[in-house]
């Protein structure tokens, strides 16, 4: 249903709503940043060869990251979703000491949390207590880490459960196009495997398989400890010493950064019996790290915002248009409507993209969005949770935990023509998808675009 555009009143009201949001996550910020200023620095140290970062929290909650680099690129295709099957069995299937039903009894007592989960890039084994039971968690911890059962039994529930989400998955459209466009934008590269796999290549997966794959990538060359809490070095020293003292080295590991660049619009289309139609849009980044990541960051956000407006609140043709940007050993942009007129998107689409291309962006909102950027990454990292995670991520992504810390001051210094610049470095040539009635959309303005510049036709 078209989405009629705001009348001035609800404009105004919804602009003095955001500011009082902006005001109160400011104060938020504040807030935080004076509890860590009382904190004692983070730091890091290295345990029997693996990197150990080390957050002081200033709270009774102790959270425990082990990630094990890789992701995606630890087993081809025909195995994706054998990392995720792993690491689900972890705390599924109980301990060679502990059957699954007496391992979760002992965490349900103290209320604490010990699981793993995949991603795209690495594997996280996690465990989160408080600092009372951390004598009681971490035994279970490290014995789920080091000692897991695979029973075969409850494997075989943990894959029927990876199935029924994968179908659930699949039955929801928005899901169903963001799969599919990773499938045609990344043909042939890690990024193009789902951790959670398949539906045929979970079946195909035994507990004996699985458990044979676990112990291949539990190497202490592919760990990094993450550890938000009060704890003393001597501990942690002492109780990572341990987890640490009976896994193998393994051989050197080092998260391969796979560049992506679209050289040519291209457009691929399915047929589907669905209400609306999907259309998702696909293009590179810049890499992590590199001098206009920041900038192209805050770029894409601003332009999420542009995109929004356009497309929903000026234009009635989607209810919840997105674009969005992710990062990882790949950076990728995204742009994706459902719409019942997929070819009046993208000439909206392409009208937005070259307005900023050639004016560029304002400095109210480059400024605006600095400020709900910086806030927003302040209020999300309230929990020790979030913070290890953090830590995890810029060190693994950026080589770098301390970008945590620095992040605040290099938006800072972002200017408004580095903002402008990033975002027509790397906003041109799109893999397009789309999903719905082909009978709806015409190919070629989305492969030869719909801006005329008198200069030999058409361009993107």
């Amino acid at each position: 249903m078209p989405v009629h555009s705001l009348q001035p009143n609800n404009l105004k009201l919804i602009i003095m709503k955001k500011k009082i949001f902006i005001l109160l996550i400011c104060v938020t910020a504040f807030n935080l940043q004076a509890v860590k200023a009382q904190q004692a620095k983070p730091y890091e140290m290295t345990v029997n060869g693996v990197k150990v970062i080390v957050q002081p929290s200033g709270n009774d909650i102790v959270e425990i990251q082990t990630a094990i680099k890789g992701g995606v690129q630890n087993y081809p295709a025909d195995k994706a979703g054998i990392e995720s099957l792993a690491l689900s069995a972890l705390s599924e299937c109980g301990t060679l000491k502990h059957d699954k039903n007496s391992f979760k009894n002992q965490l349900d007592k103290v209320g604490a949390d010990v699981f793993g989960y995949t991603g795209k890039d690495y594997s996280i084994v996690k465990m989160n207590c408080i600092k009372g039971d951390f004598e009681t968690v971490w035994p279970l911890y490290a014995e789920m880490m080091t000692l897991p059962a695979f029973d075969a039994k409850e494997f075989d529930r943990v894959k029927q459960d990876a199935i029924n989400s994968l179908k659930q998955s699949d039955g929801r459209p928005d899901a169903a196009i963001d799969k599919f466009a990773n499938s045609v934008a990344f043909a042939g590269r890690n990024y193009a495997k789902d951790p959670r796999g398949t539906v045929d290549n979970i079946n195909k997966i035994s507990a004996e398989e699985a458990k044979a794959y676990y112990k291949s990538i539990l190497t202490r060359s592919r760990l990094l400890i993450v550890i938000v809490a009060d704890l003393d070095r001597t501990t942690i020293e002492q109780k990572v010493s341990q987890l640490l003292s009976g896994m193998k080295q393994g051989a050197p590991f080092e998260l391969k950064k796979e560049d992506f660049r679209i050289y040519k619009n291209s457009f691929s289309a399915e047929q589907r019996d669905l209400a609306t139609n999907y259309v998702e849009g696909v293009t590179g980044g810049p890499e992590a790290g590199t001098p206009d990541f920041d900038a192209f960051n805050v770029a894409m956000r601003i332009f999420a915002d542009r995109h929004f407006l356009e497309v929903r609140t000026n234009n009635g043709l989607s209810y919840a248009p997105q674009a969005r940007f992710s990062y990882g050993a790949t950076s990728v942009a995204k742009f994706s409507v459902s719409t019942t007129q997929p070819n009046k998107y993208i000439e909206v689409f392409d009208k937005l993209v070259d307005k900023i291309k050639t004016e560029g962006f304002k400095a109210d909102e480059v400024a605006d969005m600095k400020t709900t950027y910086l806030t927003g990454f302040y209020y999300r990292q309230e929990t020790n949770s979030a913070q290890a995670a953090s830590l995890a991520t810029n060190e693994i992504i950026f080589n770098n935990w301390r970008r945590s810390y620095s992040l605040v001051n290099d938006v800072k210094k972002l200017t408004v023509e580095e903002i402008s610049d990033a975002f027509r470095k790397y906003i041109g040539n799109i893999v397009w998808v789309y999903q719905g009635d082909p009978k709806k959309v015409d190919p070629l303005k989305y492969t030869n675009g719909t801006i005329d510049k008198g200069v030999g036709g058409v361009n993107n």
